[in-house]
């Protein structure tokens, strides 16, 4: 049994043990949940930097004390002044994944912290900006020790990466790769963040900060202009939701692929599996992704191209009904469909008033698009790269139109007054990895640092790879494995613990005021509280 942490005034889980440290500070300074995710989203992008930057997007969900739920949709839109036809007479048949011609889209990031302490200096007396950006600006300027997984995809994407001279100055001083271990400093990163500090987080779109970005990506040939940074801002929206058994379940809305995640809970409810990590289990979360993401491929992107309505989706009853019905649960269906990859950092944390956030950051690939922007220190994400250029396509690219997002925070609501913000990073393995988490825990009373920690799956491509097996750790049961084979999965084993599977993590707060906690073996983090 794997022992889950507890504590009683405040609780935050990420990916870095060194952000979960960010965030803990401020939630002793009396900082709201809102105030703490930004000191450890800021940290995260200085100690990280292959998951998450702000160079790429961000998605909150956010509960409060009084039950109400809400999105912080923080994500960027394509080049306002490009178009398919400009890639096309480039000579490019698709968006490429890297270089300029990647770093299409604009970044939300900044844009989701700045209106989260808006809300949160609704509630209460605001720390300063400097306070929350203190840690990740020292570790910029004075140096990081770059994790295993950072060097390893470094080294393994170095072919791509070091096409871009600034990237490699900055990465590979004197020929040589920054290796695991080692300390990495980003001192104009730092700085950015100091300007930040100082000019207000607004001037990343409209300031100093702004004309320096531009400067920058003009140089390396992104489409982005002045316009898309004026134009650009987050947006409050309303969550996903879906009634299961016992709780009331959350996400973000399109562009992400939320109500997949949301559909998978729903599809399984209704299988009526008693029984966790058996076969009946993990073969009917299976079988109910494919169902779910047949309706997100089909429909899931910026809602004002979307033919079908996500929330309708999920509570169309019959139609849930029908398509669990479609599950087979003996046999594989039909595989594979398109999948989506991409690198992320999920982050949780709840405050003593019971403020809770579920919080997803990400530059869509490792290192983004590649480009390391020099005078700010940020690199740029590549999440444009997912648009098609074919006219009518899914997700086709147009002016102004925000892209399919893998990205999607998770939050429950408990009949019994819990309430649990989990998620993970991982693309196409989010809505799994999820679903894993939620099923162990809430339907079948698995600890929490168990359901995280327990062997997963994955469905479908991972990074670098086209491969769309069925991915499954080694350390599962090897009779479920078995089990697994026969019904027709074209089962892969790969290492226990592997980052393929994504960095979990959850936070439960009990109707009594105890936190509980959990982070993932497979990442550098840890759960922080007091």
């Amino acid at each position: 049994m794997q022992h889950t942490f507890q504590s009683g005034r405040g609780m935050v889980t990420s990916p870095h043990h060194l952000a979960s440290q960010s965030g803990l500070s401020i939630l002793k300074q009396g900082g709201t949940a809102l105030e703490t995710i930004v000191a450890m989203a800021s940290t995260l992008c200085a100690v990280y930097p292959h998951m998450t930057g702000i160079g790429g997007d961000a998605f909150w969900l956010v509960s409060y004390p009084d039950g109400r739920v809400e999105v912080i949709e923080a994500c960027g839109a394509g080049a306002l002044q490009s178009s398919a036809d400009a890639y096309r007479q480039a000579g490019h048949t698709t968006v490429p994944w890297r270089g300029g011609w990647a770093a299409n889209t604009m970044a939300g990031t900044v844009s989701g912290w700045q209106l989260a302490l808006q809300q949160s200096a609704s509630i209460k007396n605001p720390l300063p900006l400097n306070a929350l950006l203190e840690d990740a600006i020292w570790y910029a300027a004075n140096g990081y020790v770059v994790s295993e997984s950072e060097a390893e995809l470094l080294a393994s994407k170095q072919s791509e990466l070091l096409q871009n001279q600034d990237f490699a100055q900055s990465y590979a001083p004197d020929g040589k790769l920054f290796q695991h271990g080692m300390v990495r400093k980003n001192p104009a990163l730092g700085q950015t963040l100091r300007q930040l500090a100082q000019d207000g987080l607004q001037s990343f779109y409209t300031g100093a900060t702004a004309h320096t970005l531009l400067q920058d990506l003009q140089r390396a040939e992104s489409p982005l202009r002045a316009e898309d940074f004026v134009s650009h801002k987050a947006l409050f929206k309303k969550p996903l939701a879906a009634k299961l058994k016992g709780a009331h379940v959350y996400n973000a809305p399109p562009p992400t692929q939320g109500v997949a995640s949301l559909a998978i809970l729903r599809l399984f409810e209704k299988l009526g599996v008693q029984e966790s990590e058996g076969f009946a289990h993990i073969h009917g979360l299976i079988e109910a992704t494919k169902q779910a993401f047949l309706f997100r491929n089909a429909h899931v992107g910026d809602p004002r191209w979307m033919t079908e309505d996500a929330q309708a989706f999920l509570d169309n009853e019959k139609l849930c009904t029908e398509l669990a019905h479609k599950i087979d649960m003996q046999h594989a269906s039909p595989w594979p469909q398109p999948s989506q990859a991409g690198d992320t950092t999920w982050m949780g944390a709840i405050d003593s008033s019971g403020i809770a956030v579920s919080m997803i950051q990400s530059l869509y690939f490792e290192f983004g698009s590649g480009v390391f922007l020099p005078q700010t220190g940020i690199l740029w994400q590549n999440r444009g790269a997912s648009f098609q250029l074919g006219e009518g396509a899914w997700n086709a690219f147009a002016p102004g139109r925000k892209p399919f997002h893998t990205l999607n925070p998770a939050l429950a609501h408990f009949d019994d007054g819990r309430v649990m913000v989990y998620g993970t990073m991982g693309g196409e393995g989010q809505p799994q990895t999820q679903a894993a988490v939620f099923t162990r825990y809430a339907q079948f009373g698995t600890s929490l640092q168990q359901a995280v920690t327990a062997p997963r799956w994955l469905l479908g491509r991972t990074w670098g790879s086209e491969s769309q097996s069925l991915k499954v750790e080694s350390n599962m049961d090897a009779d479920v494995v078995a089990k697994l084979e026969k019904a027709g999965h074209p089962v892969e084993r790969v290492a226990p613990f592997s980052s393929m599977m994504g960095h979990a993590g959850a936070i439960v707060r009990h109707a009594h005021g105890v936190l509980e906690g959990a982070a993932d073996p497979r990442s550098d983090g840890c759960v922080a509280a007091f």
